[in-house]
């Protein structure tokens, strides 16, 4: 049988920003023209959110909230360069990058030969010319896909990019796995995810549509279901745990996201939802996150959490329960983010 880590962590995009900019997203949320007059300011906000905020508008909470990000991204690279893997399987959600109107697969493999892809503009780095050009691993992801269909899991799979070279989900999570700019050299095979299902193309994958209303007629076609993805997962692990190759499973996504959430008017994510899924994540609780509903997902904004779904199967498919896990919480950072590490038995 072959090794298998599993991983999970955040590529949350405001990271790869300074600390002044990190609230922007709520910054930019609160230009909704039907938000409630009474939470246009501070004073109507929970007051937890108002001491997050603080009075420099969550400048000081940024730093905070990164020093914990950067933490759990670090224990997360310690172990991948412990482990060594042949390559990394990403799952990861592809936001109106590579995929747009002319086709939305429910899910994708790269089975490209090279990644290659520049640090973005005004990065905390510093970096004006930083570009990544990282291997595939075509062998593996042709073998993958083809076992995955036998299986039953009609899986799309390409050789090179439609729109996009590389969705921000996974360039941010190798960013951030080198955040200390040691260098990143692993091969990697990115799994798309369309997490975003019914507001993909509708919104464009991102932040809600203010100037007018989304008609039902408007909106698309669902993600996958939460059970069918981790049943994909489990699939996943089985057939990698039964290859020759040395393969580190990562998910990469925050879970409840602010600008998801309509029913806290956009401004803050669903943490007691999430909580109930990171707790069972942390009782190895498979049963409860092949449970979970699509309909509770878009109700919480956790669309990104299918990601986890994947990874979730996988560990269910392995019976590995996790070594570590972490989750970072926020008011005004737009998303709760949660860490995993589970190194084989």
């Amino acid at each position: 049988m072959a090794d298998i880590l599993a991983l999970g962590i955040s590529h949350y995009p405001p990271l790869w920003g300074p600390d002044e900019r990190m609230s922007w997203i709520l910054k930019r949320m609160l230009q909704n023209p039907k938000l409630p007059e009474e939470l246009r300011t501070p004073d109507g906000w929970p007051e937890a959110m108002r001491a997050e905020w603080g009075n420099d508008e969550g400048v000081s909470s940024a730093a905070r909230h990164r020093e914990k990000l950067v933490g759990w991204l670090s224990k997360t690279r310690a172990a991948l360069d412990a482990f060594k893997p042949d390559f990394v399987l990403m799952w990861g959600d592809d936001q109106y990058e590579n995929f747009k109107e002319d086709i939305v697969p429910p899910y994708c493999i790269a089975a490209y030969d090279r990644f290659k892809f520049a640090t973005p503009p005004g990065n905390v780095w510093g970096e004006t010319d930083k570009v990544y050009d990282l291997p595939g691993h075509p062998a593996a992801a042709k073998m993958l896909a083809t076992r995955l269909i036998e299986d039953g899991f009609d899986t799309a799979y390409a050789y090179k990019p439609l729109h996009h070279p590389l969705g921000h989900a996974f360039t941010n999570a190798i960013l951030y796995l080198d955040y200390d700019r040691t260098g990143f050299d692993y091969p990697i095979v990115p799994f798309a995810i369309n997490c975003y299902g019914r507001k993909v193309l509708a919104q464009r994958g991102g932040l809600p549509v203010f100037d007018r209303e989304i008609a039902d007629g408007e909106l698309d076609p669902p993600a996958p279901t939460p059970k069918r993805l981790f049943d994909m997962g489990a699939a996943t692990a089985r057939i990698l745990a039964d290859s020759p190759y040395r393969v580190a499973l990562l998910a990469s996504s925050g879970w409840s996201h602010a600008f998801l959430t309509g029913k806290n008017h956009y401004l803050w994510p669903d943490t007691p939802a999430d909580r109930r899924m990171y707790d069972a994540l942390k009782a190895s609780d498979w049963a409860t996150w092949r449970a979970l509903t699509g309909a509770a997902v878009e109700d919480s904004g956790q669309q990104e959490i299918l990601n986890w779904s994947c990874l979730a199967g996988a560990l269910s498919a392995l019976d590995r329960k996790p070594q570590e896990t972490g989750f970072v919480d926020t008011w005004i950072f737009n998303s709760s983010k949660a860490f995993l590490i589970a190194p084989p038995n």
